[in-house]
């Protein structure tokens, strides 16, 4: 089975002074996250599309989703974790404990604040997920990537040729997530930035699918100003 995992955890600090989380900010008509749900339910690989979010936003997503969207029954809202990668684990654990896990049951892991991913991003993620048990969406680095181990000084300039920038979704077999993130100590779950960091630490390959330049998060005031101009021309 496939499911949609939708990280809605974020609570918008760097979006400014908003009174509330920015998955929340109106886009266009509608709410940033209900955009990214919308193009999750209408496809029919999913079994259900879990969407995590903070404790005390649970009521309020699960309202606007009753609100906003057409076919609620294969949505599900339940409570995040207090990192990026718990959260993902409290997806994992609902899955395990309504469906069971086997070897080839795939998680599509997406930002609920990306709500220009294609159909074509979602269909390459299932089936290179299967295929090769995790894959990251990514686009070819533009900019020139500089390191800086001090903060203050270059210390290296990687080849920007095969530097890549990140997007969402990860999409992974969940069984195995969950064998490799249960495995790691306390100390490098520390230095986590994502999932995929979880297959690269244990020496397991993550496939490269292509995103695109569109695909972008919406994370500052800018952001949601270049949104609604994809929106508008839409």
């Amino acid at each position: 089975m496939v499911f949609g995992v939708i990280l809605a955890g974020g609570i918008g600090s760097r979006m400014g002074n908003v009174e509330k989380p920015k998955q929340f900010l109106t886009v266009g008509d509608k709410p940033i996250i209900i955009h990214t749900l919308e193009k999750f339910c209408v496809n029919s690989k999913f079994e259900k599309v879990i969407v995590l979010c903070p404790a005390q936003w649970v009521n309020h997503t699960k309202n606007l989703i009753k609100k906003s969207l057409k076919n609620t029954d294969k949505v599900v809202v339940i409570e995040g974790g207090s990192t990026r990668n718990e959260t993902i684990m409290n997806s994992i654990r609902y899955i395990e404990r309504e469906y069971g896990l086997d070897d080839d049951t795939i998680i599509v892991t997406h930002d609920s604040v990306r709500p220009f991913v294609t159909h074509r991003i979602i269909e390459d993620n299932v089936r290179y997920a299967m295929e090769y048990d995790a894959c990251d969406t990514v686009i070819p680095a533009t900019d020139t990537i500089v390191e800086s181990s001090g903060h203050d000084f270059i210390s290296n300039i990687p080849d920007r040729s095969i530097m890549y920038q990140g997007q969402t979704p990860q999409s992974f077999k969940a069984k195995k997530l969950k064998e490799l993130y249960e495995g790691l100590t306390e100390k490098e779950k520390e230095i986590l930035t994502d999932a995929c960091k979880i297959f690269v630490m244990k020496g397991q390959q993550v496939y490269l699918v292509d995103g695109e330049v569109f695909n972008i998060k919406i994370t500052y005031p800018y952001d949601l100003r270049v949104a609604e101009t994809l929106i508008r021309g839409e």
